[in-house]
């Protein structure tokens, strides 16, 4: 069954514009609470947020609407999507649920969930909350209400976990991180753990006011960090998106490291230590070259839809431990639960530093295939599937990549967009490609 509200990361939208109204997120929290209590007597449920100024708004609304189903709530406070999995889990709750619109513009702000274990929720799950939205709320009696305190040192236990997942001999004193929180919900608690485990951090995008988050710095915005690392003569650059749940690295020599290559370092490092990596899942939007150097050393690559929760599913079919996206989603499952920036950076670093190498050295095996991808605005009522000029432009240029190359054309699922992406050994024929492809999309008129 299709879904009305969720997406492919909970739901999401523009701030005052249903669903992402006080009212809804009200009805939202009261439905999910009347879930829960379908297999709880008094479930408790544990609520964090990114820095974006909705968020005073939307957790009191999902406050009030818990409380009226007879859930109790904890309130963290700002920490990341990550920290929200793992407090779940530490903390024996029900439910975690995530304030944040991600790596998007403060005007956005989404409501997603984790379940007791720390992981994301199945579509079934939010078929059945989406249904309990049609019905009429069913208020608690008094004494039935849920209540609600705060978890003092949320960010303190993060921490910790964060440091726990590395050796307990694992130092980075000597080096010196620039760390860019984006602006978001990591600001204090990423600094944090790379001077505690002994690095000198220069902290950028640090400084939220409800306003700045993601805009001009973070792991969206790498250019920032490629500034600050080359401007204090920084060993290494560790750029986060406003819920730190994705991740951009950057060397002393100034190059950038997406999601794809950091993933091969990882799975390389776990090789190197004679750790068996019998497959890897990457999405359809992963390089072509890091499946050829997976390959390569005998080892299975697997695509799954975009989206960590479809990499999530991919990796519990196949019993495997590592995946991830180049937007830096990485998935390391012998560490956490889901997605997270901070431990996905750590576990890089450890590969340096156990082996000497940098991560230039680490990736001597990967050069990325040219890829470009144009993200096109959808009109209103605009059905980009129906395009019968897009169809036909779109085999034409299959045929001329042919096996060199290949196209991947997909709705965002969280923005009116339409992912354009052009995959080929060349990167001026890439661009070519993905142009054309692009005016075929903009030539689609809606009636």
């Amino acid at each position: 069954m299709p879904r009305k509200y969720f997406g492919t990361d909970g739901i999401r939208g523009t701030v005052g514009q249903p669903p992402i109204t006080p009212d809804f997120v009200l009805r939202l929290a009261h439905a999910v609470g009347r879930v829960l209590r379908r297999t709880e007597a008094h479930p408790k449920v544990l609520i964090g947020k990114d820095t974006r100024i909705s968020g005073y708004m939307l957790e009191s609304a999902l406050e009030s609407g818990f409380n009226s189903a007879g859930v109790d709530v904890v309130l963290l406070g700002p920490v990341p999507t990550p920290a929200v999995a793992y407090l779940t889990r530490a903390q024996r709750a029900s439910l975690g649920v995530v304030i944040s619109a991600s790596h998007n513009p403060f005007a956005d702000n989404g409501i997603k969930f984790f379940n007791a274990q720390g992981a994301k929720l199945p579509d079934d799950w939010e078929l059945a909350v989406e249904a309990a939205l049609d019905e009429p709320p069913v208020w608690v009696e008094s004494a039935q209400l849920g209540k609600s305190r705060r978890l003092d040192d949320a960010a303190g236990r993060y921490i910790e976990f964060c440091k726990s997942t590395c050796e307990h001999n694992f130092t980075l004193k000597g080096l010196k991180i620039v760390v860019d929180g984006a602006h978001g919900a990591a600001y204090q608690i990423a600094p944090a753990v790379f001077h505690e485990l002994g690095a000198e951090v220069v902290r950028i995008g640090c400084a939220p006011d409800g306003l700045n988050i993601n805009q001009g710095v973070g792991a969206t915005h790498p250019q920032a960090l490629l500034d600050a690392v080359k401007a204090h003569g920084a060993d290494y650059g560790v750029a986060l998106d406003g819920d730190a749940d994705r991740l951009q690295m950057v060397d002393a020599r100034g190059r950038l490291f997406n999601g794809d290559e950091l993933l091969y370092l990882i799975a390389a490092d776990r090789m190197a230590r004679d750790v068996d990596i019998p497959g890897v899942v990457g999405t359809l939007m992963t390089n072509m070259a890091v499946e050829v150097a997976f390959k390569e050393r005998g080892v299975k690559f697997v695509r799954a839809k975009v989206g960590d929760r479809y990499v999530l599913e991919e990796l519990e079919k196949h019993g495997w431990i590592l995946g991830g996206e180049g937007s830096g989603h990485l998935l390391v499952l012998d560490r956490h639960t889901t997605g997270d920036g901070l431990v996905s950076a750590l576990q890089v670093l450890h590969a340096c530093v156990d082996s000497g190498k940098t991560m230039a050295q680490l990736l001597a095996d990967v050069t990325l295939f040219p890829q470009v991808l144009i993200n096109v605005r959808l009109q209103p009522g605009q059905d980009w599937k129906s395009n019968t000029f897009l169809s036909e432009e779109t085999r034409a240029v299959e045929a001329e990549l042919g096996e060199a190359g290949r196209v991947l054309i997909r709705p965002s699922g969280t923005e009116p967009l339409l992912r354009v992406m052009v995959e080929a050994r060349d990167a001026k024929q890439a661009q070519a490609c993905a142009d054309r492809l692009v005016a075929a999309v903009r030539a689609q008129v809606p009636a």
